[in-house]
Formats: structure tokens, C-alpha cells, sequence
């Protein structure tokens, strides 16, 4: 019988790869994480938190956002807030749900306990939080344990889809994870980037549960990723990349599972995503940088509960005008009261205005300090 998915093949996980043609591409990923530690090091403890809080809420954002959940970000940055006893200037501490509670706890158990060993009892507890209601959209589905059924990976409108991917067997799945975790935990002298790259791949081909395996793949990529670095701070964002390069990742991961074996291809899009990741999170920095003096100037200001609320809207990507009408609306107050506010904040030179002057101006942040 022929062979179509790379999990038929005998010793199907004894992968191979060519060192020389990542070699390149590892060193430089050592190396931006060399620079990027070196440049953090010098930031006070309150800006570090600051950019942890922006990279955990950006990771837990875009991993949902890869599987079509869009989630509040403003919710899923106070929930982590609360949670790590991070300040959060501008952030306004409210409810969430019990999603938004489950995959943040999730995340901190694979970021913060990085070094506890993974165990099924640990990966189903991730599922379960997952899906807290035993359901995946309106379908109902195994929680808290591997599949019992087969996995198609498909795309396109029903009856006419497309097989991208059948997993393993069900009865394979128990076994394989065995195997899976015992790997994972064992000290084998890999590099441990290369590790993260076959952590990933590997928990993808065996798709183990009946639904999450993406959110679970990158969450275990992340703490490996974690002891990497030997820290629990993260400051790069592997799932903000892949959200962004999401065609050539899915297109890398159905050669693999069409392949021989050999991961090349798969390592060099991996190691060549990281080294994005952490190029981004030089921005990020810059970002955390001109917010935190943007919030010590306006918390020297004496502000308004109305004013750091609109401020922190802004900061986060308010999206269109803001003018006095608009601030009213959502500040729910009056026209005259938005346009004292909106004076105030001028005169304190914390926003900028573009026009004549009166209800049909538009404003924005005066960032640039």
C-alpha cells in the first residue's frame, strides 16, 4: 500500500535534518537573543513587566486569532495583569470569560512552570481549559482526554472538502504521546531552538486531541522556547509571527506531512519565523518605551478617569477619528463635557489636534515626548 502521510512510514518520528543549511540561521538566532536579553537587561523591573504583559497578550491574541478565535485583547491583557501582579497603567480590570480565563491559564502554566516536566495529566488540563464548555464552536467533543475518533485535517465548504492530513489511528494516539512526552522531557544535548521546531511538528502530526492541537503545538513551543532561555519572561512572540506568515505555515507544515522525514525545510521556515519574532520585539520594546513615558507624564497631568480611559483606547489602536462627538458617545457624557476634557488634554500636550477648532476636530497622541 502506498504511503501518504509521513506517520505510515516505520520509525516515523526519527526525523533527519541538514545542519549546514541551518546552521546560519540558528547562529543568528543566538545571537539576536543574546542582543535582545543584553539591551533588556538594562531596563528597570517596571518596563520589563511592561513588555512581558505586551508580548504574553499579542501571543495569546494572535494563537487563538490563527484558529479564527478572535479574542478581546483589551480582557486578555488585564486578565494577565491581574494574574502576574503587573501594573497596568491604563488598563481598566474587568470580568472575563472562561475561555479567556482557560487559554491565559494555559500560557502561564507553559511560560512561568517551564521547567515542570510535560505530562498528559498537564496537556489535558490545557484542553480542558480550552474548552470549559465541553464544546468546540456547536459541536460537542472529548475534553480533557486524547481522541477516540479519526482526525481528517480538511478545508473547503461541506461536501466538497479538501483532506489535507489524516492523523494517526486513534488506538496509535496513547502510545504515541508516551513517546512524545518522554522525548520532550529528556535531556538529549539538541540545540534547544531545534528541539522547539520538532516539539512543534511533532505534536502536530500526531494530533492528539479533537480539537486545540494548534494552540497546544505553540503553547509547547513556547515553553520550550522558555527553557531556551532559561527564564519565564518572554519577550518574542512565535504566534504573533505565524499569525502573520500563517500561508507559508501551514504550507510548510503539509510538506512535512507528505515527507520522508527530513525536516529541513520545516527548520529553516521555524528558525527563520523566530528570527522575525525577535526583530519584532525591537519595536515592541521601542513601544514600551514611549508608553511608559507617555503614562508618567500623563499620571503627573492629574487626569480624569474619563481622560486615562480615552488615553489607553488610543495607545491601543483606536481605530478611525476621535473627535468631541465620538468621545461623548463613548465616554457617555455630554458634548461639552468631552470637549473640556479633550482642552485639558490639550494644553497638557498629551493629544494633538488637526483642524479649526470646535466638534468636527479630530485628535490624536502626542506619543513623540
Amino acid at each position: 500500500m502506498a504511503i501518504r502521510f509521513i506517520h505510515e512510514k516505520d520509525e516515523w518520528a526519527n526525523f533527519k535534518w541538514d545542519n549546514g543549511m541551518l546552521l546560519p540561521l540558528l547562529s543568528e538566532a543566538h545571537h539576536s537573543r543574546g542582543r535582545l536579553f543584553g539591551r533588556l537587561e538594562s531596563l528597570g523591573f517596571e518596563l520589563r513587566d511592561q513588555a512581558v504583559l505586551t508580548t504574553l497578550t499579542s501571543d495569546l491574541v494572535k494563537s487563538s486569532e490563527i484558529e479564527g478565535e478572535i479574542l478581546n485583547e483589551d480582557q486578555i491583557r488585564s486578565f494577565i495583569a491581574k494574574r502576574l501582579g503587573i501594573e497596568s497603567a491604563g488598563i481598566e480590570i474587568g470580568g472575563s470569560s472562561r475561555y479567556i480565563d482557560g487559554v491565559v491559564e494555559m500560557m502561564l502554566d507553559a511560560t512561568q512552570n517551564f521547567r515542570a516536566e510535560l505530562t498528559h495529566e498537564r496537556l489535558f488540563g490545557w484542553h480542558a481549559a480550552l474548552f470549559p464548555s465541553g464544546f468546540s464552536g456547536p459541536y460537542r467533543i472529548e475534553t480533557a482526554s486524547y481522541r477516540t475518533t479519526p482526525m481528517n485535517v480538511v478545508s473547503g465548504p461541506i461536501g466538497r472538502e479538501k483532506i489535507h492530513y489524516t492523523a494517526p489511528e486513534a488506538g496509535r494516539v496513547p502510545s504515541e504521546m508516551e513517546e512524545y512526552i518522554r522525548w520532550f522531557n529528556t535531556e538529549n544535548g539538541m540545540d534547544a531552538l531545534l528541539k522547539a521546531a520538532i516539539a512543534h511538528i511533532r505534536f502536530v502530526l500526531i494530533h492528539p486531541f479533537s480539537d486545540g492541537n494548534g494552540r497546544i503545538a505553540r503553547a509547547i513551543t513556547d515553553m520550550q522556547l522558555a527553557r531556551s532561555d532559561d527564564s519565564k519572561n518572554r519577550y518574542y512572540s512565535m504566534s504573533t509571527m505565524i499569525n502573520a506568515e500563517k500561508k507559508a505555515y501551514y504550507a510548510a507544515i503539509e510538506r512535512v506531512t507528505k515527507g520522508d522525514g527530513d525536516l529541513s525545510e520545516w527548520m529553516e521556515w521555524f528558525l527563520g519565523c523566530l528570527n522575525n519574532a525577535i526583530a519584532a520585539s525591537d519595536e515592541l520594546l521601542d513601544d514600551v518605551f514611549a508608553k511608559a513615558s507617555f503614562w508618567k507624564k500623563a499620571d503627573a497631568a492629574g487626569l480624569n478617569e474619563r481622560q486615562k480611559k480615552m488615553l489607553a483606547k488610543l495607545w491601543d489602536g483606536f481605530r478611525g477619528d476621535l473627535t468631541t462627538l465620538k468621545w461623548a458617545k463613548m465616554m457617555n457624557t455630554s458634548d461639552d463635557t468631552a470637549l473640556r476634557d479633550i482642552n485639558d488634554l490639550l494644553r497638557k500636550g498629551l493629544l494633538v489636534r488637526s483642524g479649526k477648532g470646535g466638534k468636527g476636530s479630530k485628535y490624536t497622541l502626542r506619543k513623540a515626548q
